[in-house]
């Protein structure tokens, strides 16, 4: 894989907030043929139904249309904080490209329009929404509001991340995670976007962090960003290949098929083991491959702002 050292300005969304918009109005539409049914009729104002919780305001209507419980929601109600995360190191900046297109995205391009369209649900539902981008340095933060101008200052922060090429630029996620739990004093949802990219040391370490968080009663998702094809299927011809570490500079040559099922066998074991450890440290994984869509990501928010309630 040639990998060029590119110092050049990348073109972020021509648009992002329109592109955002589009993605969750797709997804809404496709909500009349999933069990969420119904619930995007009156997205401000319904909630999925707990156990436990009062029955006096559960909607019957709602319920004989879809066979599903909602309660209605009021003014009143504590609406949900959530904090978007983003790793922004060189690796989330594969592959690399000049312009962002919605039907081909790098990693960090698919996990910024991702985080845009949470951020259009959420300004739906009167929601807080706050975020950190981190690299080799903690490059932005910002709590958790409601706000026109908040919001637009977020989107205009995901562009500027998208659009700043990164050349050898590594990341130590976890004392990132660990100075937003300390900057967190609410509880949150916490959504953290990365591909997963560090040493087995680090990796403990992460889950240290993200067990912080979790210590600190945020509800913690996280979504691994990937490339299927290349990252995970390891789809290369067999021409020789240099192949390079776009974080240290390090390089390999090799022949893809020589080395193609020893290593998607590790890969697919690594993100097993990934999988298992979220499991035990109570944090959700989300595994979302950048040239599929973003429905599984809008999914699993609507399920975990529906269980925060």
């Amino acid at each position: 894989m040639n990998i060029e050292k590119e110092i050049n300005e990348i073109t972020g969304f021509k648009n992002l907030e329109l592109l955002a918009m589009q993605v969750v109005e797709g997804f809404i539409s496709g909500l009349h043929k999933s069990p969420f049914h119904g619930f995007s009729a009156e997205f401000a104002e319904h909630k999925i139904y707990n156990n436990g919780e009062s029955t006096k305001h559960i909607d019957w209507k709602l319920y004989a249309k879809t066979d599903k419980l909602y309660t209605k929601r009021y003014e009143e109600e504590t609406n949900l904080r959530c904090h978007l995360i983003l790793d922004n190191s060189s690796s989330m900046h594969y592959p690399s490209m000049k312009e962002m297109d919605i039907h081909h995205l790098n990693k960090i391009g698919f996990s910024a329009l991702a985080s845009a369209a949470i951020m259009n649900l959420m300004k739906r539902q009167r929601d807080a929404v706050g975020m950190s981008i981190y690299s080799d340095e903690y490059e932005y933060y910002a709590s958790e509001k409601g706000s026109e101008r908040h919001h637009q200052q977020l989107l205009s922060n995901l562009n500027n991340a998208i659009s700043q090429s990164r050349v050898s630029v590594q990341t130590k996620t976890y004392s990132h995670l660990h100075l937003i739990a300390e900057k967190l004093k609410r509880r949150s949802l916490v959504f953290l976007f990365t591909d997963m990219f560090q040493s087995d040391k680090e990796e403990e370490k992460l889950f240290e962090a993200l067990q912080h968080l979790k210590y600190n009663k945020h509800e913690v998702v996280l979504f691994h960003t990937y490339d299927k094809e290349k990252e995970l299927k390891f789809d290369f011809n067999n021409r020789p290949k240099r192949f390079i570490d776009v974080e240290t500079g390090e390089h390999v040559n090799v022949y893809a098929d020589n080395v193609k099922e020893n290593y998607e066998a590790a890969v697919q074991f690594y993100f097993d083991e990934l999988a298992v450890k979220c499991g035990q440290y109570r944090i959700k994984y989300v595994p979302v491959d950048i040239n599929e869509s973003f429905n599984a990501i809008l999914t699993t928010y609507l399920v975990e702002r529906g269980k925060f309630g």
